[in-house]
């Protein structure tokens, strides 16, 4: 477990609380105009141009990670890893975006899923990304929870929801580029109590049958 926040949690001295919450819905307005963009039928190699084309239109130079999107069977691959190549987008299919984009010197970070069609466990499980995530913040704002506790909460809900959650994507520092100087470790391994606006939570859920996932992530506020 880690224990020294005053290192972990270190910003430039002119960090900016406002300037990173404008680079956060920044990055949130990324995502959903990346999504507009995206059509069924798509291959997901181009889709991931798409991305990065977007993102430099936006004005984005630099990122702090590759973006990804992942289309149907990809959804459950772990960040970092090779999609399978070739996968197009259906008409009852899901995908997600991760982006981190980096604008002005802060780091902007926003994942969410989308759903083609209508098929109801797809929905559920792009839903529930998004309700864990929600009760984890929840949790954090009303009591003094640890990065562990936290998500020992997040996998729980998703075990009760009947979802298997990927702990390789178990949160991160965000803030003034570049943050990983200060702690390239996951949110789920510290044991004190994460500060406001610097901590993402990143919730990525499965099916147990690992044919289709969903991911969500935001700013703890």
């Amino acid at each position: 477990m880690i224990k020294d926040a005053a290192a972990i949690e270190k910003t430039k001295a002119d960090f900016s609380v406002e300037k990173m919450l404008e680079i956060r819905a920044k990055a949130e307005a990324a995502v959903n105009l990346i999504a507009s963009r995206v059509q069924v039928g798509m291959l997901e190699e181009d889709a991931n141009k798409l991305v990065v084309d977007t993102l430099k239109e936006m004005g984005a130079t630099k990122a702090f990670h590759k973006p990804y999107i992942r289309f149907g069977s990809n959804t459950t691959i772990t960040f970092g890893a090779d999609s399978v190549p070739g996968i197009r987008l259906g008409e009852d299919d899901i995908y997600f975006i991760d982006i981190a984009p980096v604008w002005d010197g802060y780091e902007g970070d926003a994942g969410d899923t989308f759903v083609t069609g209508s098929n109801p466990e797809l929905k559920r499980c792009a839903v529930d990304a998004r309700m864990i995530f929600e009760a984890v913040a929840a949790k954090w704002k009303k009591g003094k929870a640890t990065g562990v506790e936290l998500y020992d909460y997040a996998q729980q809900l998703a075990k009760d929801k009947g979802w298997v959650l990927n702990l390789d994507l178990g949160g991160h520092r965000l803030g003034d580029y570049s943050s990983a100087e200060h702690y390239e470790g996951p949110l789920h391994e510290i044991s004190f109590y994460p500060k406001a606006n610097i901590w993402m939570v990143e919730i990525h859920i499965r099916n147990p049958e690992n044919t289709f996932g969903a991911f969500y992530e935001d700013l703890l506020v």
